[in-house]
């Protein structure tokens, strides 16, 4: 106990963010209680009659904030590193390799017992030999993918053992034990929530399934599969191909493909093949079928979003906003004419990051339902709409949906089980399928999160094939293919 007087009839009050003057009665006298701190130990200087300074000083060390944040970056680090991601991309060439191998064992099978030591054992030669090229890819690339997967375990365990140690270290700074108490408050409410839930039971809500799929969700891509220059290397930078989802009989396993053979516009004829051995070496035995002997001309092809089903070739209609169906056995052309305000002739193309691609305005796709074509409207501002293409004796325009995707922000879209998915220009190497949207439950994502590993630059189109589950992209003349995986 100190007792202070001032016969001037003014006192000083001690506080630890500052000191003020107080005055009183002559008969005022104050007292100032001075505990005895642990941590800080306090002295008291007089400079003056009116005035007094404080002097503390800290008897513990500094908490180290740059250890704190040292190891904050740390674990992001590893959070960074250790990806769902990585796990797939090695199950993805597992399963590559997996379905490869038989495939290469019955082609041998096949040429042994068919060998005519003449045009067909030397085009099954090649296709094996392809396919032997690919499988030695999938292998050198699992080789490394395990090696790399191998050195970063290795990395991140050490890393993990000294965030571990440095966490250690942190907890002693902890000497109010704040964060004990705060571990020991989560444990006991989580054990609160579950004693509430065991009396209560919360009824989870049941997940919709995502479209009308037999083979279940999207989840990843393999591949590249093929990557063939085909009939006409280097020549034709736009184009689409891959295979008839509704084929007629004995075509089951028919390819085709459409380049736009007119200042990379236009089309007139499409390119059927009876396999793929024979896109491969680029033998076309049933030829071209020609829409019009002029091109370009009135329903000709225009732009490289090209679908084939049930036998007939869906694409834009040259110079229209339309789609136009071309039946390739009885060589007529029907057509759907789009809403009022549909962008068409590159209005609304879709781009990337340098460029837009010329006549994208419209795509078509297929998948297990159908032919479905994308597109944009003046109306919709050019957010990107999804219709239905009903079939009959003239294609009708069924069901509508808008969605919230920018259409000019994409450089491509398909369909696979009811949903539709677009893509995104990453880098040279790299695309992304980045948004999808379900038509059964209208949920849109933008965070799906699946990369391509491209052959080249651009893709200027892509097809996804329900028949065998693969999506087929032309890319800067050549043809690439990868598989869906479902889970």
């Amino acid at each position: 106990m100190q007792k202070l007087w001032d016969r001037s009839q003014t006192a000083v009050k001690f506080n630890p963010c500052s000191v003020e003057r107080l005055s009183f009665a002559p008969t005022t006298m104050l007292y100032v209680i001075v505990p005895l701190w642990a941590l800080l130990a306090v002295s008291q200087q007089t400079a003056s009659s009116d005035r007094c300074s404080c002097e503390l000083i800290i008897s513990q060390k500094l908490f180290p904030h740059d250890k704190l944040s040292r190891v904050e970056s740390d674990a992001s680090e590893c959070n960074g590193k250790i990806t769902h991601e990585k796990t797939l991309e090695l199950e993805s060439l597992l399963l590559g390799l997996d379905r490869r191998l038989p495939q290469l064992l019955e082609d041998v099978s096949m040429l042994t017992k068919e060998d005519d030591r003449d045009l067909y054992g030397v085009l099954s030669l090649q296709v094996i030999e392809n396919e032997m090229k690919d499988i030695n890819q999938l292998i050198d690339k699992l080789n490394s993918t395990t090696a790399g997967h191998q050195r970063l375990t290795s990395a991140t365990a050490k890393q993990l053992e000294d965030l571990k140690a440095e966490m250690g270290a942190l907890e002693l700074y902890d000497t109010m034990q704040v964060v004990k108490k705060q571990q020991a408050n989560r444990r006991l409410r989580r054990d609160l929530d579950k004693c509430k839930n065991e009396i209560h039971p919360v009824i989870q809500p049941t997940q919709p399934q995502q479209g009308n799929c037999p083979h279940g969700e999207f989840v990843n891509i393999t591949g590249p599969r093929v990557n063939t220059a085909g009939e006409y290397p280097g020549s034709y930078k736009y184009g689409a191909w891959g295979r008839d989802p509704k084929p007629e009989v004995g075509k089951e396993k028919w390819y085709w493909l459409v380049m736009l053979t007119s200042g990379n516009k236009h089309s007139n004829y499409v390119r059927l093949y009876a396999s793929l051995s024979s896109l491969i070496v680029g033998v076309s035995v049933p030829g071209n079928v020609l829409i019009h002997s002029s091109n370009p001309t009135t329903n000709t092809i225009q732009g490289p979003n090209i679908v084939l089903y049930g036998g007939a070739l869906y694409y834009n209609c040259y110079n229209r906003d339309a789609v136009c169906r071309f039946n390739l056995t009885s060589k007529t052309v029907t057509s759907l004419q789009l809403p009022k305000g549909t962008r068409f002739n590159s209005k609304s193309n879709f781009c990337q990051i340098d460029e837009c691609y010329l006549f994208t305005d419209l795509d078509l796709a297929t998948d297990e339902s159908g032919v479905w074509v994308i597109y944009t409207t003046t109306q919709d501002l050019g957010y990107l709409v999804l219709s239905k293409v009903d079939d009959g004796e003239e294609p009708t325009l069924g069901q509508t949906w808008r969605t919230s995707l920018y259409k000019m922000g994409a450089t491509n879209t398909f369909m696979a089980c009811g949903v539709l998915y677009a893509t995104r220009y990453v880098d040279k190497e790299t695309e992304e399928i980045f948004y999808s949207f379900d038509t059964v439950t209208g949920v849109e994502k933008f965070d799906v999160g699946i990369f391509i590993k491209k052959m080249s630059p651009n893709i200027y189109s892509l097809n996804y094939s329900p028949v065998d589950q693969m999506l087929h992209a032309y890319c800067d003349s050549n043809m690439v293919s990868y598989k869906v995986l479902f889970e």
